[in-house]
């Protein structure tokens, strides 16, 4: 994982003695955080500075946290979203999850549960920052190409040239199913979980001619065993 001293968090609280507390206890723990009290100077400072992660609450003034991270996600940014908020309502949760937030923690949240969250985030991100590779040996002399889409001399449709990439960097290595929710369809509904299991399916026959196979594990993503 990275060090914490080098993960910047955008914290954005407007309870004032909530927000104090939640930064100071990161602090100490050696994470940057910047404190903002409204979702509008928490918009401007995200666009100044690089952040690792961002912790939103969602009933904020000049702009919600539902508002801050459509902004987010529309600038391009695939930086990790966490909400912490009292709304437990389940239309809440799920338009959060449709937004693309990494999480959704409801107050009041322990703090060492609120530490465990947010280092497994940074866990996930990490591990898709592994490799940068473009190209694997499969086994049977059969390569796949992920510049070219190609599984030998098979060309592979665009979405599951991708799943296969991110399998692929991180080989023999379980990869968080919501990681490659995020990243290729940029939410976690269930539709787009289940069209992940029906490429997953694809991917399975491509790979028939070759010694690499894709295992599921149960209750968390995908791996590929090379």
């Amino acid at each position: 994982m990275i060090p914490p001293d080098h993960i910047r968090l955008l914290l954005c609280e407007d309870d004032a003695a909530l927000g104090s507390l939640l930064a100071e206890f990161l602090r100490r723990l050696n994470f940057e955080v910047d404190l903002f009290a409204n979702g509008e100077d928490a918009w401007v400072g995200f666009r100044q500075r690089h952040y690792d992660l961002c912790l939103l609450d969602i009933n904020m003034p000049q702009r919600n946290g539902f508002e801050l991270l459509e902004a987010i996600r529309q600038a391009g940014s695939e930086v990790p979203v966490v909400f912490l908020t009292e709304r437990k309502a389940t239309e809440d949760i799920v338009h959060a999850y449709n937004l693309g937030c990494d999480d959704y923690l409801i107050k009041p949240c322990p703090m060492d549960v609120l530490l465990c969250k947010i280092r497994a985030i940074m866990r996930r991100c990490q591990l898709g920052r592994i490799s940068t590779e473009t190209e694997f040996e499969l086994g049977n002399g059969i390569r796949f190409d992920s510049v070219r889409q190609t599984l030998g001399d098979e060309h592979l449709p665009a979405r599951e040239s991708d799943l296969l990439l991110i399998l692929c960097r991180n080989a023999n290595q379980t990869v968080d199913r919501n990681l490659i929710l995020r990243q290729l369809w940029k939410q976690e509904s269930y539709f787009a979980s289940r069209s992940l299991s029906v490429y997953v399916n694809h991917l399975r026959k491509h790979l028939t001619p070759t010694t690499a196979r894709i295992i599921g594990v149960h209750g968390k993503g995908y791996k590929v065993i090379i």
